[in-house]
């Protein structure tokens, strides 16, 4: 019973902390931006069959309270075999700044998949600033300035955070995976220890992306943001994760459970890379539930049940904190059915996990 007190000791430690990190930060207003002219931007979005997405994506852009004159929206179509390139071309029809749909043909350097879209766009950027999306993400009209304001010398990439939104309950358990799970990295972030930044809302200099080589020099990776931000860290750039409601993007969902397992499946090769400590944490908050069919096995149900609610209660507080923090309404609700989610998916992908399978993105495959 000692080793099952220590466990949940250790568990509810970690989610306590968590609780009271976020729960201290997010209520100061954003720094203003640097006086002065604003800044040209580069917007860079890799596609690949994108028909049902890019229009949103592109309106959304197009909403921005930036000055189109000064925002450069450059489209990497990667070989899609939909009208892609025709939606966001109508899309933008008429825009104030500059758009660029540019076609995909070859690979450079080292660079598979997104990151050679990225090495492409990066070369046809004319900007010193690179504002990285996905052709599934609606960004706030807020974007441009609550990222640029965080930027500072020496800092080379500033992450926002994204919410899985959409009107089945799949979506909405996803959304709340999502922003817990992002809740943690801002955690560990906030305590001084980055570990990663997210390439579907994140800005990168100029000066620090070519000081990297860029993605073409970058072993390949299907993490490919991962990839670049320790490339960064090594480099000696600073990073800022923001959790604020003005760099709050939203996403499509996955849409089916095969295709939510491979999304997870390709994260779990970043997490691989994690420092060791990290990983510790992350196999401590994971295996909660079979530490507590062991506890129901040794203790009874009783006992197991009471550890669950307990968790209930801690991690509808760290539901609390995030959702608040960014200006939502936490879907407390949803808590009982997200303990069968969450148990589901973590079954499925270990299983998932450790087929021999090909990580999959937009219809190609890689080893």
């Amino acid at each position: 019973m000692l080793l099952f007190a220590l466990y949940f000791t250790g568990w509810f430690t970690l989610l306590a902390v968590a609780v009271l990190v976020l729960a201290r930060g997010g209520g100061e207003p954003a720094p203003p931006l640097p006086p002065g002219p604003l800044p040209r931007v580069s917007i860079l979005i890799a596609a690949r069959n994108e028909a049902a997405a890019i229009g949103r994506c592109l309106l959304a852009i197009r909403a921005l309270n930036y000055p189109a004159e000064l925002v450069e929206v450059l489209l990497g179509n990667d070989g899609s075999e939909d009208a892609t390139a025709a939606v966001a071309a109508a899309a933008m029809q008429g825009y104030g700044g500059t758009f660029r749909v540019l076609e995909i043909q070859e690979n450079l350097g080292a660079a598979r998949g997104k990151a050679n879209v990225l090495a492409h766009l990066a070369r046809a950027a004319t900007t010193d600033y690179y504002c990285i999306t996905d052709a599934d993400i609606a960004v706030p009209a807020t974007w441009l300035q609550g990222l640029l304001a965080y930027l500072a010398p020496g800092v080379g990439s500033v992450t926002g955070l994204t919410l899985v939104t959409g009107p089945r309950l799949f979506h909405r358990l996803q959304g709340l995976d999502w922003l817990l799970s992002l809740g943690l990295v801002q955690v560990v972030t906030d305590l001084g220890r980055p570990v990663t930044a997210m390439g579907n809302n994140m800005l990168v200099t100029r000066a620090a992306y070519e000081a990297t080589g860029g993605y073409e020099a970058l072993p390949f990776s299907v993490t490919e943001d991962f990839e670049l931000f320790k490339v960064l860290m090594v480099r000696g750039f600073g990073s800022r994760n923001l959790f604020r409601a003005e760099v709050l993007a939203e996403s499509l969902p996955q849409y089916r459970w095969r295709g939510l397992l491979h999304q997870r499946r390709r994260w779990l090769r970043g997490v691989e890379q994690l420092p060791g400590w990290l990983q510790a944490c992350l196999a401590l908050y994971g295996s909660f539930y079979l530490v507590l069919l062991a506890l129901a096995g040794v203790a009874g149900p009783g006992a197991a049940l009471a550890v669950w609610a307990a968790k209930l209660v801690v991690q509808g507080a760290l539901a609390g904190v995030c959702f608040r923090r960014v200006g939502r309404r936490p879907p407390l609700a949803l808590l009982p059915l997200f303990e069968l989610y969450t148990l589901g998916l973590s079954v499925s992908l270990v299983l998932f996990r450790l087929l021999p399978l090909p990580f999959e993105w937009k219809g190609r495959r890689y080893r």
